[in-house]
């Protein structure tokens, strides 16, 4: 397509400036959200100064609303259009634009089944993920289409040259099985995707994963196959039927323990996964979140925001150790949120699942609160869970029956809480848990807790 039809920003902000209330209705590109601010309106940006403006007078935000949904509007229906003429001219993976004899010869051959991450990029064909990824490329580009197509044609080119479609095959070893993981969703329904840093301070398994160049391309395949796999959970869908699909993740990178980028080789590594992700994989991570940041990692983060967009910048957030269970609680509810994170998610746990909610607690400063778990009925086990964000407080646990003429039990005596607690206790007779916690602290603390009962028989039936 020759370059003028690319769309000016210019001439998009002069057009029908004074017509903002013909809106018009535009297929499936009206019903998604084209507003890129509001992707990252979730307290992401603090990490980076913005300048001051002069705030805008309601009719003038309407206006410049309109105004972007129709010049976005009109990349997108350009891009559809760019993209259905390369691939039925059959050169959407070539470096440039071939002549009209050399498509004609080609076109025997004609591949309109190229898709990306399983959805079919032939906007004719109609398929309800087409415009969702082709906006992933726009908003990675700012809307603008010419940049927005190279970079969709390199991704391509990449992929069939990187092997990328049967990357899911391949086998790295168990080694790197924990380094990266899916567990859970944030609370709307993004999936999560653990990198565990610390994995890398061990000398051998260093070694073996970045003593050579060999290993260290062997690491960036892992790295994209890590990528590839996390796509699978998530769903190219627009707001019709079966659709609404989450189409974006939250990376959280646990820096515990994580060895100081010091060396030359993890340096050149990392920059090269950074790159190739941000090149080839755009706005697939709606929020990437780094907890237990040591302070010399800083300096690298300053490094590494170099070779990164400010669009993707905008998407990290940074916890000290001490702030890792309060960041995580903002966008991860607390059955989801894993255990060594300030949460109630427990492995292989037979007793709760993520479908158990829990309860919130507030904790004044100099205060002290009591949790009751009523206990109505004999002959059950009652099974609690409890969290604190921040921790340093004291708790107690005790069993206090409903006949006074009964003696109170102490569960647990009062000590210092440092991590999640479960515990549980056979009640033979109507009464109440009380849990009671201090916080001697000059700040607020939120407790979590859960609970449930289940019938038991107690053990000494087993042996009558």
């Amino acid at each position: 397509m020759a370059e003028s039809s690319q769309i000016s920003e210019e001439t998009k902000d002069d057009e029908n400036s004074h017509k903002h209330q013909e809106l018009i209705h535009h297929g499936r590109a009206e019903s998604m959200d084209m507003d890129m601010d509001t992707d990252d309106d979730d307290g992401s940006r603090s990490n980076f100064p913005t300048e001051m403006k002069k705030p805008m007078r309601p009719e003038e935000k309407f206006v410049a609303s309109i105004q972007m949904k129709k010049s976005r509007r009109k990349a997108l229906t350009e891009l559809r259009s760019r993209v259905e003429d390369a691939v039925l001219g059959n050169y959407i993976l070539m470096d440039g634009k071939p002549n009209e004899s050399k498509k004609m010869q080609e076109n025997e051959n004609l591949d309109q089944d190229i898709s990306l991450w399983g959805v079919p990029l032939l906007p004719s064909k109609g398929h309800e993920g087409t415009d969702i990824i082709l906006l992933k490329f726009l908003k990675a580009r700012d809307f603008k289409v010419s940049e927005a197509f190279n970079m969709l044609r390199r991704t391509l080119i990449w992929r069939r040259e990187f092997k990328t479609d049967g990357i899911l095959d391949e086998n790295f070893g168990p080694e790197l099985e924990n380094v990266v993981y899916i567990k859970g969703t944030d609370k709307e329904g993004h999936p999560l995707c653990y990198n565990v840093c610390g994995a890398f301070k061990d000398r051998e398994f260093w070694r073996k994963t970045f003593g050579s160049e060999d290993k260290r391309e062997e690491f960036i395949r892992w790295r994209v196959q890590s990528m590839e796999r996390v796509i699978q959970n998530l769903s190219f869908k627009g707001e019709g039927e079966g659709g609404g699909g989450v189409d974006s993740m939250v990376q959280i990178m646990d820096l515990k323990n994580s060895p100081r980028p010091s060396n030359k080789e993890l340096r050149l590594v990392t920059k090269k996964a950074v790159t190739l992700l941000q090149d080839n994989y755009p706005e697939l991570i709606f929020r990437h979140i780094i907890i237990n940041v040591p302070f010399w990692y800083y300096a690298s983060h300053t490094l590494i925001s170099k070779f990164i967009s400010q669009r993707t910048k905008s998407k990290f957030i940074l916890a000290r150790p001490s702030n890792v269970a309060d960041t995580l609680l903002k966008f991860v509810a607390p059955e989801t949120l894993p255990v060594q994170y300030g949460g109630l998610k427990r492995e292989n746990d037979n007793e709760f699942s993520s479908a158990d909610k829990a309860l919130e607690v507030i904790v004044k400063t100099g205060t002290i609160e009591t949790i009751k778990i009523p206990t109505p009925e004999d002959g059950v086990t009652v099974v609690w869970d409890m969290t604190v964000v921040g921790w340093d407080v004291t708790y107690k646990e005790e069993f206090i029956p409903e006949d006074e003429g009964s003696y109170e039990i102490l569960l647990e005596k009062g000590k210092k809480m440092g991590e999640s607690v479960r515990n549980s206790f056979y009640i033979n007779e109507p009464g109440k848990i009380v849990i009671t916690v201090g916080n001697a602290t000059y700040k607020r603390k939120r407790i979590f807790y859960r609970f449930r009962s289940k019938p038991t028989v107690p053990m000494y039936v087993y042996f009558e």
